[in-house]
């Protein structure tokens, strides 16, 4: 009796756990809300949610100010040190991953400060935020928008299908890596700008186009994508890489912080994209001593629903593009 290639099972397992899970995705955004504080006086501050996602951060998220300061309403009250020490917000992890804290001092610069699982608290005045917070800080949203990012892993399942060889993965997602990061830093210095409509289908006909070639491999057709993936990663991940940069926009960083989230929130991006990589390599590994039967259905569901979802999404948002045209 035949018996199938564990990375086939691997494979087949995955996209079945896509479809139950993720089957209505859409383009998936950071889940960040952010709190405004505009210095009035030396001891008075004015605080408001002033961006938040579909449920009121003000109904999930709730400020612990630090120690000397008490909020009146929207009037926050501190004593002679001024707003100085330790903010926490409690509520973080239901519906917001994280929150961006953005301080206006009426005599220094512009501060944001990143509160988030991996960061519960920011340090606030005279402390100031250190390095190792910020870097954290970042990082954590990095790795939280590609493993959110249903679209960008169904990518590089659909690349990963295509791939033929460990020097042809190695390849394969460096270009990846390299393309993204690079669209990546242009869109966030502002070198180049892509509007969201468009670029959301762009994203969507990428997967579809690797659904199709998959399903070349099925009738033992070749062509320059399947021969070359790196070649069609590289291509691709330009596009991915603007997604990735709308995900760091929503940080509304000042220009001196710009490269530091940037590098930080790339290498995010990279840990949590090589963390699924090795994870499925890994799996396979252990799945080898399973001794699975062949089964041909779910050999090939990786590849429908890499092709099926491509289509929904692709048709999802040409439509909201011609919306948005006409």
């Amino acid at each position: 009796m035949k018996r199938t290639h564990p990375l086939n099972v691997l494979r087949a397992l995955f996209a079945l756990l896509i479809a139950l899970l993720f089957g209505p995705a859409q383009a998936h955004e950071l889940s960040i809300a952010e709190l405004e504080l505009r210095q009035l006086t030396t001891s008075d501050f004015l605080w408001q949610w002033s961006a938040s996602g579909k449920v009121p951060a003000s109904e999930q998220l709730t400020p612990k100010w630090p120690e000397g300061c008490t909020a009146e309403g929207q009037l926050l009250r501190c004593g002679k040190e001024g707003l100085r020490g330790k903010l926490t917000i409690e509520g973080i992890g239901k519906t917001y991953s994280a929150v961006l804290v953005k301080l206006y001092w009426l005599e220094a610069p512009f501060k944001v400060y990143t509160i988030s699982s991996a960061q519960k608290t920011a340090r606030i005045g005279g402390i100031g935020q250190t390095d190792a917070d910020g870097i954290a800080s970042y990082i954590y949203l990095g790795v939280e928008h590609i493993l959110l990012g249903i679209d960008h892993l169904l990518f590089v399942l659909g690349l990963l299908l295509l791939v033929g060889n460990r020097w042809t993965l190695v390849k394969t997602i460096t270009a990846f890596t390299v393309a993204h990061s690079i669209t990546l830093a242009a869109a966030t210095f502002g070198i180049v700008r892509v509007a969201e409509a468009p670029l959301n289908a762009s994203i969507a006909l990428s997967i579809l186009f690797l659904g199709l070639e998959v399903a070349r491999t099925w009738r033992g057709q070749s062509s320059f994508t399947i021969r070359n993936p790196w070649v069609v990663a590289f291509a691709f991940g330009l596009l991915h890489g603007f997604g990735f940069a709308s995900g760091l926009a929503q940080i509304g960083l000042p220009e001196a912080e710009i490269p530091l989230a940037l590098l930080m929130f790339n290498v995010g991006v990279e840990v949590g994209q090589l963390g699924f990589v090795i994870g499925m390599l890994l799996l396979a590994r252990s799945i080898r001593l399973l001794q699975l039967e062949r089964n041909e259905m779910l050999q090939r569901l990786p590849g429908y629903v890499v092709g099926s979802m491509g289509a929904f999404w692709t048709l999802q948002r040409v439509a909201i593009l011609l919306k948005v045209i006409t």
